[in-house]
């Protein structure tokens, strides 16, 4: 690389760490900061318009996988208290102590703790899709407290919107039980550390991550992150709520023995079907009126 454009590059990240708070900006490389920002501008406010139309039309979608993941639940509460299952106990206690240490730490601490990890999660997820969408990264910042960023040559709203509803950690709880399970029976296992069970130390940290996703996503959102602005706030937050929903009601047909991914299927469809049909009788009543 010629070393003009090793300075530019160098130039561009340095102003991108003073520019930025918090994650994650996403940026192409080989433009300057004024070319990029006008490029930016004239794109995000052409995007954003026609997004937000987009988001008006995800809300029946969004309507409806809603009332699947309720549907669901009652499923799985019909015949046992879901709540009082073993699966659900233990999620719920690694929700309960991830909000414990979540709001004590800005009692204790100032601020959210570990920010770090945090921000590794988050501008590693933006990596993980851009290299998804077959990009390339040309340079990053991800263990900081003040931020970070990647320099990348492909940029959607997929890989904008990623950290918030892609809850890396928990996928690694996953895959290292997963893992686990190859040499060992970890589902079935009575042995204990702590007095649990793997099987009861999964869902601990499945509820335990998925609460501090959940729990820096909701405090990112107010920020005004160019990840929800760049492709319209209005739009980015209904994929956001679809993109969860869609996650919990997979975390639920995990979780529940009752269910089957042929049963969320199954209300998927029904609830479209009911809504389809309240909307059609709803226009036809509306034009029918004199």
């Amino acid at each position: 690389m010629p070393p003009g454009s090793r300075s530019k590059k160098k130039t561009a990240a340095a102003t991108r760490r003073r520019r930025k708070e918090l994650p994650a900006e996403i940026a192409e490389p080989r433009e300057s900061i004024g070319e990029r920002l006008s490029r930016w501008r004239h794109r995000g406010f052409r995007t954003s318009s026609f997004n937000s139309i987009y988001g008006i039309f995800l809300l029946a979608p969004a309507w409806v996988l809603t009332q699947t993941f309720f549907g669901l639940f009652s499923q799985a509460s019909a015949k046992r208290p879901f709540w009082s299952s073993e699966e659900f106990l233990f999620f719920s206690l690694g929700v309960a102590l991830w909000l414990l240490w979540f709001i004590g730490s800005f009692w204790a601490l100032g601020g959210p703790r570990p920010l770090r990890l945090y921000v590794f999660g988050h501008e590693l997820t933006h990596a993980i899709w851009v290299w998804l969408c077959g990009g390339k990264v040309y340079d990053k910042q991800w263990w900081s407290p003040e931020g970070g960023y990647i320099v990348t040559d492909t940029h959607n709203f997929w890989i904008a919107l990623a950290p918030y509803f892609y809850p890396l950690y928990s996928l690694v709880v996953v895959l290292a039980f997963g893992v686990g399970s190859l040499f060992y029976d970890l589902t079935n296992s009575t042995l204990t550390f702590l007095m649990m069970t793997p099987l009861q130390w999964l869902f601990l940290l499945l509820g335990a991550t998925w609460a501090f996703h959940l729990t820096f996503t909701i405090w990112m959102i107010p920020k005004g992150q160019t990840d929800l602005t760049s492709h319209g706030t209005f739009f980015s937050l209904v994929i956001i709520y679809l993109m969860n929903v869609i996650l919990l009601s997979v975390f639920l047909v995990v979780a529940a023995p009752e269910l089957s991914f042929f049963s969320l299927a199954r209300e998927l469809l029904h609830h479209a079907e009911d809504s389809s049909e309240m909307v059609y009788n709803g226009m036809r009543d509306y034009f029918a009126a004199p």
